[in-house]
């Protein structure tokens, strides 16, 4: 049987470089896309910790596995928090472990501007919430205002609350997996688009200096600087210390 494996972010495709370029673990739309033309019908297992990430990613992601002609098994392993939550809705069995758990909640943005504009993306995030209450509601067979209800109070579920309120079908007992810990809770590495951009930047530089031949000087070893390495240069990256 084919996995799936919703682990880490749920990123555009845009952002996937650079999830993968700093090893974090992510899903995006493609990813999903690739495995699900090369499974021809057959049966898929998707495998769910994640905290979320983008509402709009995950709607394709939702849509692509509620669409697919086979069966869509969710195993839910630790986590599946807010984007990651709706994606789980597209499964046609949904499993949770004993010890995982799942959060809803209503959407989230940063914005900035005059009052028109605070406006405008309150009523953007209204219309968000109706959309991800959509997947819920087909799931769960719940009344929308009481699931807005639940989103606005941030709820958290164990696996036999998922199951009672028809988020989840059934509370695995086989094999324990593992727990692993914008629309996303705050344990998921959620990357700002301001520092996507600036990242993208950087590594569009990379790509394009052409390499130059040049004679080294010898240095004193004592006032040598060590290389930084690859991870700490990233992380320079991600605390803004680079030069």
């Amino acid at each position: 049987m084919a996995k799936i494996k919703v682990k880490g972010a749920v990123v555009s495709n845009d952002d996937a470089e650079i999830y993968d370029w700093l090893g974090y673990d992510y899903v995006s739309p493609n990813q999903v896309e690739n495995i699900l033309d090369d499974c021809n019908g057959e049966d898929i297992e998707v495998d769910v910790a994640s905290g979320g990430g983008s509402v709009f990613a995950a709607s394709e992601i939702y849509t692509m596995l509620k669409n697919y002609s086979g069966k869509v098994v969710v195993n839910i392993q630790g986590l599946a928090a807010s984007a990651a939550s709706v994606i789980s809705m597209a499964g046609d069995e949904i499993n949770m472990s004993p010890t995982s758990q799942m959060m809803i909640h209503k959407a989230s943005t940063i914005s900035m501007g005059n009052s028109d504009d605070f406006a405008h993306d309150s009523k953007m995030l209204d219309v968000t919430d109706q959309s991800i209450v959509n997947a819920y509601e087909a799931k769960t067979g719940m009344d929308r205002s009481d699931i807005l209800q639940l989103m606005a109070n941030e709820t958290w579920m164990t696996a036999q609350d998922a199951v009672d309120k028809g988020f989840a079908d059934n509370i695995s007992t086989g094999e324990t997996q593992a727990p692993q810990l914008v629309n996303a809770s705050v344990t998921t590495p959620i990357i700002s688009n301001t520092l996507i951009s600036k990242i993208k930047n950087l590594m569009a530089k990379a790509r394009d200096a052409k390499p130059e031949n040049k004679v080294e000087t010898p240095v004193n070893k004592k006032e040598e600087k060590p290389t930084p390495s690859l991870k700490d240069q990233k992380l320079a990256i991600i605390l803004g210390d680079e030069n």
